[in-house]
């Protein structure tokens, strides 16, 4: 089982606190003619019964050594929705791993949060399926379960 170590985690907390190129918030509406990544996800702050906006995230599929390596990151939008557009060439079999960075979320909110980020660990079966993975959360849980 792969666990991050504290240098680990805080380098990818502070990547997440600076502007990123790579980071984005991605449309995936589907008026107007936008096209739905193949893999998509929805914070919902159930505490306050609003969507998790601002939100960053990190993409990551786990390599050969049980390691994950970073593919995309991305930021939720106002209303709490991410997609993932380079992740097309989603992989049958692979594991991969959406990371949240709640900690930021929490803090400019004002409020304490428990769980300083969120990692949801999932296998794709069929790349040509759509994927999503909706987060339910609150400061002081959690849970996730595979959308439609």
């Amino acid at each position: 089982m792969f666990r991050m170590n504290a240098t680990d985690r805080l380098s990818v907390l502070s990547g997440h606190l600076q502007k990123s190129t790579q980071s984005r918030e991605i449309d995936i509406t589907m008026s107007g003619g936008n096209v739905v990544p193949p893999l998509t996800t929805h914070v919902l702050d159930t505490a306050r019964g609003i969507p998790g906006g601002g939100i960053n995230m990190v993409l990551m599929i786990q390599t050969s050594n049980g390691e994950f390596r970073e593919i995309e990151r991305g930021t939720t939008t106002t209303d709490g929705r991410g997609g993932f557009l380079s992740s097309s060439s989603l992989q049958a079999g692979a594991v991969y791993k959406l990371f949240f960075d709640t900690d930021c979320y929490f803090k400019n909110i004002g409020v304490k949060g428990f769980y300083p980020y969120v990692e949801v660990v999932f296998r794709i079966e069929d790349p040509s399926q759509h994927y999503h993975v909706p987060l339910l959360l609150s400061p002081y849980g959690y849970s996730t379960y595979r959308g439609s």
